[in-house]
């Protein structure tokens, strides 16, 4: 088996409990937590592996970035 390498974007936010949650846009269903954004980091590799491991499609990634939006209500 040939070997490599890859580089992922992982979409990183904060829930409600103060848990860091990632998620992996060119891997469908690829998520991941962690108390800490370097515990978050561990565990996304791991799933990450496991993703690839099982077989899911790797879709094409364009990341364009993040903007926020001010909307007053």
């Amino acid at each position: 088996m040939t070997t490599a390498d890859y580089n992922f974007t992982v979409v990183i936010e904060q829930d409600e409990d103060g848990m860091y949650v990632g998620s992996v846009p060119s891997l469908k269903g690829c998520h991941s937590q962690g108390r800490t954004v370097d515990e978050l980091m561990e565990n996304i590799t791991e799933a990450i592996e496991l993703c690839v491991d099982a077989g899911d499609v790797i879709r094409a990634e364009h990341f364009v970035g993040v903007q926020q939006v001010h909307v007053r209500l």
